[in-house]
């Protein structure tokens, strides 16, 4: 049976406002641990740790040919595929969700409609601190935070009290809900139990998404045997478990269709698998890269030269765009609403 082997980075559980880590991503490489081994012994023969680790390689200029050569390989000759998203973003992705989406709701207006929380989530991110004030948008992010994860009465009357803070008349159409109307649909939305603003699944299901269109047939995973990836253990599980029927256009490019190919998921130790390292070379990479075209990090595999080698359907990125129009044509005729629903009837808690 076909094996993807996985890897995480960037994990922070429901803290996605991480100063050290702001962003979060996966990746999956459907290789063997003897074509892993050769591609390593090819590539640093010289290596003389335990396992390879690519934050300790990156930090040697000396070893940024040899890394890049070494995903080059990787990326055309197997199946992989790399998610990365920007974790503040993904936060205001579920404010929208939670904070304004059921507003929207009992209104009848569908905000899922060709993208329209992705475009909310986006003006958020880079006109919020502007027309909001920096320190009243990042207080409303950590009240908005901090209530997903406490759902106390205290912290849902602080949220509000920070939308209310917050210049809100400038974007009422995101933050009105709770400054002007302290919604109650909003409010129990975020109050529900089981709902956080851990990523894990959203990051998880992008490369589900992409396995499934990659695998010709029944396939299996392995992951590295970490505390972090242990939450991802048990999502991979759920999703095997689940015996549904159901498909989902969730994009121009992407779909996903239930009972998924995937059968079984297994823990390994990355010490005794190549695989699962080159998986971790691929994540750290991509990571990195995002650090550096943001200018949070200097030092590094050079990013430009690093995404030239992914095709389209190699990489993922869940970052904000302005580009409302382009994103509108990318999610023209998505089932995000039915998605969503089918989600939490079936995998929620």
């Amino acid at each position: 049976m076909e094996c993807f082997r996985i890897d995480e980075s960037g994990y922070t559980g429901y803290d996605l406002l991480n100063q050290a880590q702001p962003f979060q991503g996966s990746s999956a490489i459907a290789i063997g641990d003897d074509d892993a081994a050769r591609l390593i012994q090819e590539h640093f023969p010289k290596l003389q740790a335990p396992e390879l680790k690519y934050k300790a390689l990156s930090r040697r200029r000396g070893n940024h040919p040899r890394l890049l050569a070494l995903i080059r390989d990787v990326l055309q000759n197997y199946k992989c595929v790399t998610h990365v998203c920007d974790k503040r973003y993904l936060l205001l992705l579920k404010y929208v969700d939670y904070a304004v989406e059921p507003f929207y709701f009992d209104r009848g207006f569908d905000l899922y409609k060709e993208g329209q929380n992705y475009s909310m989530a986006s003006l958020l991110y880079y006109a919020g601190p502007g027309v909001l004030g920096r320190e009243a948008m990042a207080a409303l992010e950590k009240a908005f935070q901090d209530a997903m994860k406490l759902k106390t009465s205290e912290s849902l009357a602080h949220l509000v009290t920070r939308a209310q803070a917050a210049d809100w008349q400038a974007l009422p159409e995101a933050i009105g809900p709770l400054a002007q109307f302290a919604d109650q649909e909003c409010l129990e939305a975020i109050a529900t139990p089981g709902v956080t603003t851990d990523i894990a699944f959203i990051i998880l299901m992008a490369l589900i998404t992409r396995m499934e269109a990659m695998a010709a047939g029944p396939y299996r995973v392995e992951h590295d045997q970490t505390k972090n990836l242990a939450t991802f253990h048990d999502i991979l599980q759920r999703q095997i478990d689940h015996d549904g029927t159901a498909e989902f256009r969730q994009s121009a490019i992407a779909a996903l269709r239930f009972p998924l190919k995937l059968q079984e998921v297994t823990q390994v130790d990355s010490k005794n698998s190549p695989a699962v390292q080159l998986a971790d070379v691929m994540i750290g990479a991509a990571i990195e890269a995002g650090q550096q075209l943001t200018g949070r990090v200097s030092e590094g595999l050079d990013p430009d030269a690093l995404m030239g080698l992914y095709a389209d359907d190699q990489i993922i990125h869940m970052l904000p765009s302005l580009d409302f129009a382009g994103q509108r044509a990318f999610r023209q005729g998505t089932q995000a609403s039915e998605l969503m629903d089918y989600f939490a009837k079936h995998f929620s808690g």
